[in-house]
């Protein structure tokens, strides 16, 4: 059972749909030379009829941010754009967010500078992460040097659109979100993480595999979401108000119980392989099924990762994401802007499954949306920390994002979620204060640093130094006691 606890306020200008006329909205977007969220906007944008207007792309690469406005108005004279947008990169971003209706925000450090460095480190050390972005050593580093990035946007936020609503994509999403509420506790902010989305797919293919039905479409099964982001969870799942939790359990019993991988044995497969075997020991054990990846939930306990030789975590149906990886894709992702401009590639419209565009057309009052996303807990989850970002069902509707309760985390999946909220919220107290010995605390308070306290102060000082350019707002950066 769910019901609305809270209501969260924002104002959008010429909000009445109810002659269906088309609303007008300025979208400023941070980070708009991005390579992947950008482009799903865009192609959402296009098909959109009920909302229209301009979109501000603001990048500190600027030549990036000219690329997206190039290829959004580029799609917009496209057949079967029928959105009606225009798409201006600008320089300042003060430009992009004044009087901004929506605010977007999907930002990026450079990879080679540091993710790669997040990754490859606690490597060397014998800490292996699936991903790095959420938790873990790359988890907290990066976070670290988030901080103060969405802190200063926030700011910048209250002085040029208060009342915006504020869409964040950008991981750690916890922290991120957290960050905004802390500088600006007046934002209107929540983190959009389309997992819980995979999750539901999931449960839609068991309906068909199970019940002998047409596969419905995931928005059709309806779940009870709770947890933070990449560590959330299920504890109700139903279709057409019949529960799916016995064909959950049946799925584990035929066909996931005796799935078995060999270290080597994915070595072909793409580095995004997901075998569920992660979802459904941890459902086995604690009887509530996870919904997120298996990438993500691996790194918030010890036991997945916990292997002699990198290949061992082929044994849980997944890979290693590598640096180079990381790297890498930043130049491949560029061919999907290029290719079709230069005739080299048809383009096409397609479905993303994302919400983005469904969430503002709610906001200006044109069909109302429930679904997931990641706000401050106002009792969503009467066990975790009050303001710590929590990620549970929300209704939106015109000018308002209402969270629901959801049935709260059982015992034991609380004591895995709450030191990773309390670390979070270190984290935040940390880059405030620019503390780097602060950030050291949830360092070494995270489940993943299995090392030596003398290894995880070389591992953490190393970090540190590869992405010191990022971490100019800690006072304690060349003294801290932990480097001593």
């Amino acid at each position: 059972m769910e019901t609305e606890i809270g209501n969260k306020v924002g104002t959008v200008r010429s909000t009445d749909s109810s002659n269906n006329s088309v609303v007008t909205v300025k979208i400023g977007y941070i980070g708009g030379g991005s390579r992947g969220w950008a482009h799903t906007l865009i192609n959402d944008l296009a098909q959109c009829t009920a909302i229209a207007g301009k979109v501000f792309l603001y990048d500190l690469d600027y030549e990036s941010a000219k690329r997206n406005e190039k290829f959004g108005n580029w799609v917009q004279e496209q057949d079967g754009a029928v959105g009606d947008w225009t798409y201006t990169a600008v320089e300042d971003r003060a430009e992009a967010l004044e009087d901004a209706d929506f605010v977007i925000l999907s930002t990026q450090d450079p990879p080679a500078e540091t993710m790669a460095h997040e990754l490859d480190i606690p490597a060397e050390y014998g800490i292996y992460q699936s991903v790095g972005d959420t938790v873990g050593p790359g988890g907290v580093v990066r976070a670290m040097r988030t901080i103060p990035v969405y802190r200063d946007i926030a700011a910048g936020i209250r002085e040029h659109c208060p009342d915006a609503w504020v869409f964040n994509y950008t991981n750690p999403m916890t922290i991120c979100v957290r960050t905004l509420y802390e500088e600006f506790p007046d934002i209107n902010a929540f983190g959009c993480c389309h997992e819980v989305f995979h999750t539901q797919e999931h449960l839609a293919e068991l309906v068909a595999e199970y019940l002998d039905v047409e596969q419905p479409p995931r928005t059709e099964i309806d779940v009870n979401v709770k947890g933070i982001n990449h560590f959330t969870w299920i504890g109700e799942a139903s279709w057409n108000d019949r529960d799916l939790y016995p064909l959950v359990e049946r799925h584990h019993e035929e066909e996931i119980r005796d799935r078995t991988f060999e270290p080597g044995e994915l070595d072909d497969e793409s580095w995004f392989v997901d075998n569920q075997l992660v979802t459904y020991e941890l459902f086995e054990r604690f009887g509530t099924l996870p919904a997120a990846g298996d990438r993500h939930l691996a790194e918030f306990v010890p036991w997945f990762l916990s292997v002699g030789e990198p290949a061992e975590v082929q044994s849980w149906g997944i890979r290693l994401t590598p640096s180079e990886y990381r790297v890498e894709r930043q130049e491949e992702a560029l061919s999907k802007f290029h290719d079709p401009m230069n005739g080299e590639e048809e383009f096409k419209f397609s479905e993303s499954g994302e919400e983005g565009v469904d969430m503002m057309r709610a906001l200006v009052g044109v069909e109302d949306l429930k679904t997931n996303v990641n706000l401050p807990n106002v009792g969503q989850i009467p066990s975790l920390p009050e303001g710590a970002v929590v990620e549970t069902n929300a209704l939106f509707s015109q000018g308002s994002v209402r969270p629901l309760t959801a049935v709260d985390l059982p015992d034991q999946v609380r004591n895995m979620t709450f030191p990773h909220v309390q670390n979070q919220e270190t984290m935040v107290e940390a880059a405030f204060a620019g503390d780097v010995d602060l950030a050291f605390r949830a360092f070494l308070n995270d489940p993943l640093v299995t090392v030596s306290i003398d290894d995880a102060k070389s591992m953490f000082r190393e970090l540190v130094d590869a992405v010191r350019p990022y971490l100019e707002d800690y006072w304690d950066l060349d003294e801290p006691a932990v480097l001593d």
